[in-house]
């Protein structure tokens, strides 16, 4: 009345006095998802801390400290020259405040600690003859052409009109590349074959 300056008509004010405010139906229904919640929380709970369990059974919270010597996975590292076959599987020994060179040095040096293993060298007591011997690589001819081998994928670019796709060399030395159509030597026959090889066959 004080803000209106009348008294408005609520819907509460046309419901009937003696009916009940909650139809039972919908009270058990209530209930009922009240406890199906409570299960499915324990629940989701219950597996955490088993989960959680395992885990701290088998792994253990590394402790490097600065200036211990580690090996980093090359696992995401696609710039190491010669093919991934002969490449190392860990790359070492750096220091834990990472210090990267060489091929390595525009890398991020900051690594997940799935990716870090702690750097143990040879006992040269019980070792006295193991030497690291470096990897060697097969060298690779920069004057030698790349001859392309096939069409394997094609991807469009997001955002754009354009397809890129992705060729396999002749020479195994050269890792497969995607390239731009324009990119392609003898385009017009290898992604007619390309085609033709995903045709499915009558």
């Amino acid at each position: 009345m004080l803000e209106k300056g009348w008294n408005p008509r609520l819907p509460a004010d046309t419901l009937r006095k003696d009916l009940i405010d909650i139809h039972p139906t919908a009270s058990s229904f209530k209930i009922m998802l009240d406890k199906v919640k409570h299960h499915a929380k324990q629940s989701m709970n219950d597996a955490f801390d088993y989960a959680k369990q395992k885990w701290d059974k088998s792994h253990k919270v590394p402790d490097f400290k600065v200036g211990d010597l580690v090996l980093v996975s090359t696992l995401n590292f696609n710039n190491i020259k010669g093919p991934k076959k002969l490449k190392d599987a860990l790359h070492g020994t750096n220091a834990v405040q990472v210090e990267l060179s060489g091929e390595l040095e525009n890398k991020h040096p900051t690594f997940p600690v799935s990716l870090i293993k702690p750097y143990q060298p040879a006992d040269k007591e019980l070792f006295p003859l193991r030497n690291p011997t470096p990897l060697t690589v097969p060298p690779v001819e920069q004057n030698e052409d790349k001859k392309i081998k096939k069409v394997i994928k094609e991807r469009r670019l997001r955002g754009k009109n354009q397809r890129e796709y992705l060729v396999r060399y002749r020479n195994p030395v050269h890792e497969d590349e995607w390239l731009a159509e324009s990119e392609i030597p003898d385009s017009d026959k290898l992604l007619r074959r390309f085609r033709h090889e995903r045709r499915p066959q009558a």
